[in-house]
């Protein structure tokens, strides 16, 4: 898997291994601040997101937010639900982790602080989607339920997936409890503490679809070990910002 290019001093990145002239795809840091209308504080959240999208080409005011849960919930994305979440916390698509459309210049958008953005890219069709897992979505298997709502609604073949994988907590970092080997095998146990690896369930996910390895990249940053770049809820706490990663066809 190949890393993200920085871009702008380190202010955001792009998964420079989707880039394509139709699409954008790309995370902030927290040098262009919270990006949340919600968490931490949100005083000059508006700005930060309009500073940060018009770097990309795109307009704030379009951007298609959801209330993210925690849950498997997909949501695809039509060309009425422009600007959701987009001015306020309160008009974002509820009770959702996943947005899927193939709608073009309809900038999809999730917001974390350790849990792990995914963007999917169907270059045929064209398509994309855009998650946000956390160990419950994880568990409920977020991943998998998007790809195939994308191959039920767009005819995606596995061939045409490209996988990106955003910034998030890695395995060096999260300590979870021992009674999530009732979910997964994956747990890294080093003196007798137990670690979850958020990346390798996800991507198995992918592959037991008949995604290709050639065409998962992977950011390969941890939140946690790299802080004073990225919001991390487990260093901060309530207090934690949120960045913004971003899709859009053009």
């Amino acid at each position: 898997m190949s890393k993200a290019t920085p871009l702008e001093n380190k202010k955001y990145y792009t998964l420079g291994s989707l880039a394509d002239a139709h699409l954008i795809c790309a995370f902030s840091s927290r040098l262009l601040k919270n990006m949340s209308l919600f968490y931490g504080d949100t005083q000059e959240s508006l700005t930060n997101r309009k500073k940060f999208l018009s770097s990309l080409g795109i307009n704030y005011q379009d951007l298609v937010c959801v209330k993210q849960i925690h849950t498997s919930c997909v949501r695809y994305v039509k060309e009425e639900d422009r600007g959701s979440g987009a001015l306020a916390y309160d008009s974002a698509i509820a009770d959702t982790d996943a947005l899927i459309t193939d709608k073009r210049n309809l900038p999809l958008a999730v917001f974390t602080a350790d849990c792990l953005s995914i963007f999917l890219y169907d270059s045929k069709t064209p398509a994309i989607g855009l998650i946000h897992a956390g160990w419950r979505s994880t568990k409920e298997k977020i991943t998998a339920k998007t790809i195939e709502l994308m191959q039920e609604k767009f005819n995606t073949r596995p061939s045409d997936f490209h996988v990106g994988f955003g910034p998030a907590i890695r395995s060096c970092c999260y300590e979870v409890g021992k009674d999530l080997h009732d979910f997964t095998d994956e747990l890294i146990e080093r003196n007798n503490h137990y670690y979850l690896d958020l990346l390798k369930i996800n991507k198995k996910q992918v592959l037991d679809l008949g995604l290709k390895e050639n065409k998962i990249f992977d950011s390969q940053i941890c939140t946690s070990c790299r802080n004073e770049e990225f919001f991390s809820y487990r260093k901060e706490g309530k207090v934690s910002g949120r960045i913004m990663s971003v899709i859009m066809l053009k």
